[in-house]
């Protein structure tokens, strides 16, 4: 096997993985990598977590598949939990995150619609935002290298500047339907929204009768110490999608809302043939029963904060390779001097997975679960990552050490 039968839409790294432990992979030929990356974070439990590996093996015993043409008793349990902890009155279950906002944006659309102003359907989107890889979910992105020969972009979405509160209100119009934010740009390069923002959005939102649409997809699930980013802020949105860590890698997103804001969306608005299937459902529940434990969360914003001064102190020691730390909680990200792809690299090499992001990022999005020794481990794999950066900058003719 080579992968020539698969799609060429990936740059794939020369590495197969045969089983994972918590933090760690390892290799067909049983190399171990410490896993800074989570899937792209996905594996908000690490790997082969033993709660969640119950779980599913219990569930698929029983049953896997039903359609939503009847009630699902894992999907009714989890969407009342999700309620319980967060602002949303209703849940709906998704095969992903980019569908998660698919519904948002349909959502967003109808409620409109049904309240008499059919003509707002149009959404105030972000430079740097990345919300998806459908048609309309990269609309909504507005990244060029995304909608590049796929023909007309999805009409709807009015794109402003990442940090220019003028530029959104100038932006409302008579057709808009709401403002979409990530509350911490993931792919954009871990560019945190400042929570006062946030809030200044919200109001916004209010004065002028739009619905706020978070997409926390990559920020939830405890991801940066709460169970949802916006908490931080101390707002609440009309809309959110989630997805990636809720699954713990098993694949499904959600979208929540508010029960005045899902009224709109009634028999035959939409649908999914598998998502809130009883598997994903399973792992879901499972997933909340770790991450809603006491003092989960702030164990999070704890480990966090200490990668984040240890990160630091990596941008102290290795100028010439990284210009800055930033995010919140374990979604963190180093800017680089360099191409951040091959700092990724480098840090492959000692055996550490991180991601790269855009605006030259290198993201760190650790399982949750990641330990204080673990945190170390990456830190020391980073820095030998660096130096070997530095070695390469300053003898560009050598072979690299």
């Amino acid at each position: 096997m080579n992968g020539q039968a698969l799609f060429p839409n990936y740059a794939r790294a020369d590495l197969v993985f045969e089983r994972g432990e918590g933090c760690w992979l390892i290799t067909t030929d049983g190399r171990r990598f410490l896993d800074f990356s989570a899937g792209i974070a996905v594996n908000s439990l690490g790997h082969a977590h033993p709660h969640l590996v119950d779980a599913l093996k219990a569930q698929a015993e029983k049953l896997w598949h039903v359609s939503n043409a009847v009630r699902i008793e894992g999907q009714e349990r989890l969407a009342e939990r999700l309620c319980e902890r967060t602002f949303a009155d209703r849940v709906m279950f998704t095969n992903s995150g980019a569908e998660a906002m698919e519904v948002a944006i349909k959502t967003a659309r109808r409620f409109h619609y049904d309240n008499g102003a059919p003509d707002r359907y149009r959404l105030i989107t972000f430079e740097g935002a990345f919300h998806g890889r459908t048609l309309a979910t990269i609309a909504a992105g507005g990244q060029p290298k995304y909608l590049e020969g796929f023909g007309p972009p999805v009409e709807g979405f009015d794109q402003v500047p990442f940090d220019d509160p003028d530029a959104v209100k100038a932006a409302i119009g008579p057709e808009t339907a709401g403002i979409l934010i990530e509350p911490i740009q993931g792919e954009g390069g871990i560019r945190p929204v400042d929570w006062a923002r946030l809030r200044h959005l919200r109001a916004l939102c209010d004065e002028h009768g739009l619905l706020l649409v978070l997409d926390e997809i990559q920020t939830g699930v405890g991801r940066t110490g709460r169970l949802f980013s916006h908490e931080w802020a101390g707002i609440e949105p009309d809309l959110m999608a989630i997805a990636k860590g809720i699954g713990g890698g098993f694949p499904f997103g959600a979208c929540l809302a508010r029960a005045d804001v899902a009224a709109c969306m009634v028999p035959g608005t939409h649908g999914t043939t598998f998502g809130g299937n009883p598997l994903a459902m399973a792992v879901g529940n499972a997933v909340l029963d770790i991450v809603l434990q006491d003092g989960f969360l702030d164990e999070v914003g704890r480990k966090g904060l200490a990668l984040k001064q240890k990160a630091a102190g990596l941008v102290d020691s290795h100028p010439q390779v990284f210009e800055t730390v930033r995010g919140e909680g374990l979604m963190l990200g180093l800017k680089c001097r360099p191409p951040a792809a091959d700092v990724v690299a480098a840090a492959r090499e000692e055996g550490l997975l991180g991601m790269g992001a855009g605006d030259n990022v290198m993201r760190l999005l650790p399982p949750l679960i990641v330990s204080e020794d673990e945190i170390d481990e990456a830190i020391d794999r980073v820095d030998r990552a660096a130096s070997r950066i530095e070695h390469r900058l300053e003898n560009p003719g050598a072979h690299p050490s």
